[in-house]
């Protein structure tokens, strides 16, 4: 029986960055299953579209798609934009079974990946009892996804950093989110010696510049979590757990 399709759905942005970011990590989870056909779409700025691809699929003659959000929390896209334009699709593709794979996030694999980045960017094993963690993601109003980030913050509290604060790039933070800047000088104030951010986001772009803007402050700033192995390895985990009949997905059909 043929594997079904993994249809990685990225939201795009004019930053080619981004898009060379994302086609590094899919490229990374062919090369640890070969074998799978990987494809990529993009909901807004980058070709080719999420429609354009499971049109061609259709087209191709395949049968069955797991639809992954790269994704690391469940916000407005996972529960929203994405589903919709699934639905439409399937509408269009009555022979193409489309099942959407939870978010990234939270997972043990990708806390894995922002320490890599961390220890990449100079952090020793030996520097977090006297380095304060600036936990940076992209932002959302979305009650799930704040406290989603707000759990990882208090997780990563007990790995042996002398202080972790969570902080939003988006200027629409809600309440007791301050912005990386904010958290940055927060943590001098308490008397932090050392400073480290880390950006909890997949690939560049508008946001993660932000974040880096707002790290000038910082000792340390790491790099996005991009093609990290851990992050493939997920993406493989979220597409495995979609292909099981118990799974918790959104399965698409007529």
């Amino acid at each position: 029986m043929t594997a079904p399709v993994l249809l990685v759905i990225a939201h795009g942005s004019r930053d080619p960055r981004h898009a060379a970011t994302v086609h590094a990590l899919t490229a990374r989870v062919r090369s640890l299953r070969p074998g799978l056909r990987v494809e990529t779409g993009f909901l807004d700025f980058n070709a080719p579209s999420v429609p354009r691809v499971l049109e061609r699929l259709a087209a191709q003659g395949a049968q069955d798609v797991v639809a992954l959000p790269l994704l690391l929390t469940r916000a407005f896209h996972a529960k929203s934009d994405i589903p919709t334009v699934l639905r439409e699709a399937r509408g269009r593709l009555p022979r193409l079974r489309v099942r959407q794979a939870e978010v990234l996030g939270p997972s043990p694999l990708l806390n894995s990946a922002l320490e890599r980045r961390l220890r990449q960017a100079g952090i020793r094993p030996g520097d977090r009892g006297s380095t304060g963690l600036v936990l940076a993601s992209a932002g959302s109003t979305d009650p799930e996804a704040i406290a989603v980030i707000a759990e990882i913050a208090r997780e990563l509290r007990h790995t042996g950093w002398c202080s972790v604060r969570p902080a939003f790039a988006s200027a629409t933070s809600p309440a007791g989110f301050p912005r990386t800047e904010d958290a940055v000088r927060a943590l001098r104030a308490e008397g932090v010696r050392r400073v480290a951010v880390a950006p909890y986001v997949i690939a560049p772009g508008r946001l993660p510049d932000r974040i880096a803007e707002g790290a000038a402050g910082a000792d340390v700033l790491a790099d996005v979590l991009g093609p990290a192995p851990e992050l493939a390895r997920l993406l493989l985990t979220r597409y495995d757990e979609a292909r099981r009949p118990a799974a918790r997905t959104a399965a698409l059909t007529a």
